[in-house]
């Protein structure tokens, strides 16, 4: 298998480069830019397999396709859960949310060995997928939730959520009045539910509302730790991998 990897962001190409070695799976070549992956296409094989990180240094990896035919399968890779992910999964292998899970990867790549290239033609447009994620499409998020409390059902306002959070398998809401609630949900399906501009997902653990945010604090290993305004029962740690678009998504 020939895979390489497209993300302009070294340390992360690096980590997953690891995660695939740990898989037996060899990358041939790491690039980093829509400029440079354009120039090696145009003179490279293409390989079997590429890893795509969709917001690149230079521009949106769309690009490259405008100027090379892709004749690769391809499994995206993405931080922004805002984007119309179920686009990536009909149109491509799979997509991976940054930071990237080891064993969603290891499906991920069992999906692509079960792929059998000769009786199936992947059928991506690009043109498509680039308007979704420039001018991504009107929608209506979720404005509250229900939750059960004894016999009782309340009702709360997303806004009222400090952050969502995984605990012991469960999923629960943290509201600025201190109070807890399990959720009849997991985090991956709030991916669609929760607005972007309120809500960013710092690690695999916790979503947090932007506008709870008390303060941003720098921590070990270039991450940073989130304090809000009550919730304070767990760290909220930015994982390494989601600083960048932390910080760019708080602009």
């Amino acid at each position: 298998m020939n895979v390489i990897i497209i993300e302009d962001e070294k340390p992360a190409a690096r980590r997953l480069s690891r995660l695939l070695s740990d898989l037996d799976v060899h990358v041939s070549m790491m690039l980093h830019s829509v400029e440079e992956s354009i120039e090696w296409f145009q003179n490279n094989p293409h390989p079997d397999l590429i890893f795509l990180d969709i917001q690149l240094s230079d521009g949106l990896s769309f690009e490259i396709f405008e100027i090379v035919e892709v004749k690769s399968a391809i499994i995206f890779t993405t931080a922004y859960d805002e984007y119309a992910l179920q686009a990536f999964k009909l149109n491509s292998i799979d997509y991976l949310l940054k930071p990237i899970d080891d064993e969603e990867l290891e499906t991920a790549i069992k999906k692509y060995q079960n792929f059998k290239p000769g009786n199936q033609k992947i059928s991506v447009d690009f043109n498509d997928i680039k308007k979704l994620l420039v001018n991504p499409l009107e929608r209506e998020y979720k404005k509250r939730f229900t939750v059960k409390v004894g016999q009782h059902l309340k009702i709360i306002n997303a806004d009222e959520v400090e952050c969502f959070y995984s605990e012991n398998k469960g999923t629960y809401a943290a509201t600025s009045e201190g109070r807890n609630y399990l959720l009849d949900t997991t985090l991956e399906n709030l991916e669609e539910e929760l607005s972007p501009q309120m809500f960013f997902r710092v690690s695999r653990k916790f979503y947090v509302n932007v506008n709870h945010v008390n303060d941003i604090i720098s921590y070990t290993n270039s991450r940073l730790q989130i304090k809000l305004k009550r919730y304070n029962e767990q760290e909220i740690i930015v994982s390494r991998e989601r600083v960048k678009d932390f910080k760019l998504w708080l602009e």
